[in-house]
């Protein structure tokens, strides 16, 4: 777990911690770094927000990468890859390049034809559900969109 980029707080402890709960109750070990890392985010992407998603993949990729390399795993993935909000081709790029750079596999999957069984599970198992990636910015455009009318 490692997600310095969720605004605010609140949001990401209940994400946090409806993934360490499920993992204790399927008994997956989990690796969980307690950093917020809200500000260290923030500055990453302060400079070009509208392409703010690139910075956003490459802080969690690469930790990722380095923490999979540091732990002696086979490789790694990431559970963005189920989402159809998310920009796959540049995430899969981006985790290749933190695989090179880490020597440890990236194991691309396109799980988004799952997304709404995943969904499922998550309402018949009564977790939290998100309504938007988690940065401030995708939350602002989460409310700033135009209101459709209904003729």
């Amino acid at each position: 777990w490692y997600n310095p980029n969720i605004h605010p707080y609140q949001e990401y402890k209940a994400r946090r911690d409806t993934l360490i709960g499920y993992a204790d109750q399927i008994g997956m070990e989990l690796i969980v770094q307690e950093d917020y890392g809200l500000r260290g985010f923030v500055c990453a992407v302060a400079e070009d927000i509208d392409h703010r998603c690139e910075k956003c993949y490459e802080m969690r990729l690469f930790e990722t990468a380095r923490q999979a390399a540091e732990g002696g795993f086979d490789s790694f993935t990431s559970s963005l890859f189920i989402s159809p909000y998310q920009k796959h081709e540049l995430m899969r790029e981006v985790a290749e390049r933190a695989a090179a750079e880490y020597g440890v596999q990236f194991l691309y999957r396109d799980f988004r034809p799952y997304f709404r069984a995943g969904q499922e599970f998550a309402r018949e198992h009564g977790f939290y559900m998100q309504k938007y990636c988690g940065c401030i910015f995708s939350e602002e455009e989460r409310y700033m969109k135009p209101k459709k009318i209904l003729p």
